[in-house]
């Protein structure tokens, strides 16, 4: 069966990006031009996804409005002749089905992906990270659905980063069946990187079978009251195979604020309109600050 539902938590207050993300949820600040949030959801659907379910808290109807239809906007490009950006504003309105549903209590990234239960309905679904961005050239999530199509089992997005980076991440312990593949034996969150079984990460991309919920329920709180979804994902690895679909490039953590100017710089450079002139804009700061 086609995966068509995807789940998307976007709640996450976004203390790194204060003050900006005092009055605006973090996965609607701009990455050049476009909200990161659109970015996701614009990935899922080149993945096949039609049937979105967003996450959020409270504090964030802006993330509703951005995605529904916008009449007086419309009208008033259509009166100035502004069909360009007419059309580009009805197709994020039209891209898929997006439904919200509220976290009221900030209790963990497994338990926000416990409130789609009712959503996804028994079936297999993706979740996707609001604020992990993944280049457009890299089908990550496609290549992940196809290994659900393969194996029929859960499947998480794994990244190599180094022994220190490990403690920030869930750490995979991996046995490889694939090149690119492996079961996971274990998963551990934000080990101490002396104590790491690996130095590969998950990364904010999973494809689940709905036995995740059952494992999310036998998931006890963890630091902070939260109930970790690593933990959860370690409990559904021990009752049938997860594995670890492994990439090495496209990856922006735009919640990180170093991550989010890179991918404001990566995206712009690419750019049409923007990118030659950014590209000498570059240079010339850079042979400035050369000379200082």
């Amino acid at each position: 069966m086609k995966i068509k539902k995807g789940v998307i938590p976007a709640a996450g207050l976004g203390t790194r990006f204060l003050p900006a993300t005092k009055a605006q949820p973090k996965v609607m600040l701009p990455v050049l031009d476009t909200p990161a949030l659109q970015y996701v959801v614009e990935e899922a659907v080149r993945s096949g996804i039609t049937d979105i379910l967003i996450i959020t808290g409270r504090g964030q109807r802006s993330i509703e409005d951005h995605f529904d239809r916008s009449i007086e906007l419309e009208a008033f490009l259509e009166a100035k002749g502004k069909f360009d950006e007419l059309k580009q504003i009805r197709e994020i309105a039209e891209m898929a089905s997006i439904h919200y549903v509220r976290q009221k209590e900030a209790l963990g990234l497994g338990h926000a992906v416990s409130v789609a239960e009712a959503f996804v309905s028994g079936e297999p679904f993706a979740v996707l990270l609001g604020d992990d961005l993944i280049h457009g050239s890299v089908p990550l999530l496609a290549d992940m659905l196809r290994v659900h199509e393969k194996y029929g089992r859960s499947v998480v997005a794994a990244l190599e980063v180094s022994r220190e980076e490990i403690a920030m991440y869930g750490c995979i312990e991996p046995e490889w069946v694939e090149e690119n593949l492996a079961r996971i034996v274990s998963i551990i969150e934000k080990p101490a990187p002396g104590e790491a079984p690996s130095t590969l990460a998950a990364i904010g991309r999973y494809v689940f079978t709905p036995e995740i919920f059952d494992a999310i329920r036998e998931t006890q709180p963890g630091r902070g009251g939260e109930i970790q979804l690593t933990d959860a994902i370690n409990q559904l690895a021990q009752e049938q195979a997860v594995y670890a679909n492994r990439f090495d490039r496209g990856r922006f953590d735009v919640g990180n604020l170093f991550d989010y100017l890179k991918a404001t710089v990566e995206l712009a450079l690419e750019r049409e309109d923007v990118g030659p002139a950014f590209r000498a804009y570059l240079g010339e700061v850079a042979a400035r600050k050369k000379l200082l």
